[in-house]
């Protein structure tokens, strides 16, 4: 039987499916800093979807941590132990000075909003069933496996929201991750590697972290991009491959990992796409998920420059403006 959570708690139908919490949010000490990650960036997202009047306080889901128990779903209890050691934190956050600090401090400040934002994934896979679509303001740390944390990623969001779904959904048998983060989602592949029920869908620069040749064994459809592909080149090759990916295996759900490391001048990413193409991919997934009638849960992942809160705030207004998201979308 299938433990006791709070994640799958009922939401009221007067709030959208939009998940987050301030909880979000890394601030401490000027730490968060020292990682090209923009820390506080989905508390700006919000604050600019709140501007522009799209949702408030009272539309948007609250994220609730998720608990060990919850986390066991798809993680060893000894890889949960080891994160109570702070040199494996620092390295997994890519911020060597938290190995300098006592673990509580590194649970409270890191790993609580991390625990924050992937009870947010688990939510919204969920909601994504019942309304049609989903969106974790935050998420989407496909570097993590259920024994291995990397690259910024501590908990396998992916992986728990879609085991949370077949433990517990009815109808939920088959699953789709469509990973259009800049990086190779090497995590749910080592940990779906031999689950037939999941189809994955990768499209990344090849040349960059973190070259896991062994998880590509796992990518169903495998759309590898070279140094700076531009807007034109890239949406159609998206466009192509999601409705191919789709058409080979339809799936009860898709896990959309929405990054924006794709953005021309992401230190990491390495490819050149404007914001207008990061707006115009979220729509293409978006239009192909609801008119197949296939219910989509989108995480917003990596991005790794200051202005791609803006970008992700622009893509949900516009998700919204052409009727893809919302309260008549959600009963489509």
């Amino acid at each position: 039987m299938p433990h006791n959570t709070q994640l799958y708690s009922a939401v009221p139908a007067t709030r959208w499916p939009i998940i987050y919490s301030a909880e979000y949010n890394i601030t401490f000490i000027g730490l968060e800093k020292l990682h090209p990650f923009d820390s506080g960036k989905w508390g700006k997202v919000i604050g600019f979807l709140q501007e522009e009047k799209l949702v408030t306080e009272e539309t948007l889901v609250p994220a609730i941590e998720a608990k060990e128990e919850d986390l066991l779903v798809a993680h060893t209890r000894r890889y949960l132990n080891k994160l109570k050691w702070s040199y494996v934190v620092a390295t997994i956050t890519e911020i060597p000075p938290l190995f300098l600090l006592p673990n509580f401090l590194v649970q409270r400040k890191v790993l609580k909003p991390l625990r924050f934002q992937t009870g947010g994934t688990i939510m919204a896979g969920k909601l994504a069933m019942e309304r049609g679509w989903a969106i974790n303001v935050g998420g989407g740390f496909h570097h993590c496996s259920g024994d291995r944390g990397g690259g910024f990623c501590a908990y396998a969001d992916i992986t728990l929201a879609i085991k949370f779904l077949f433990e517990r959904v009815e109808g939920v048998s088959k699953a789709t991750i469509i990973d259009l983060d800049a990086h190779q989602g090497n995590g749910h592949e080592r940990d779906f590697m031999e689950d037939k029920r999941v189809y994955i869908m990768d499209v990344y620069n090849r040349h960059i972290y973190p070259g896991d040749h062994s998880a590509k064994r796992a990518i169903r459809r495998k759309v590898e991009l070279d140094w700076g592909t531009e807007d034109k080149e890239y949406l159609n090759k998206v466009e192509t491959h999601v409705r191919g990916a789709l058409n080979e295996e339809r799936p009860d759900i898709i896990v959309y990992n929405a990054g924006t490391d794709i953005l021309d001048g992401d230190p990491l990413g390495g490819l050149s796409i404007s914001p207008q193409g990061i707006v115009k991919r979220d729509e293409i997934v978006f239009a192909v998920a609801r008119s197949q009638r296939i219910p989509i849960l989108m995480v917003t992942s990596g991005g790794y420059q200051k202005r791609t809160a803006r970008i992700i705030a622009d893509s949900i207004l516009n998700l919204h403006s052409l009727g893809l998201i919302g309260q008549s979308a959600a009963e489509t």
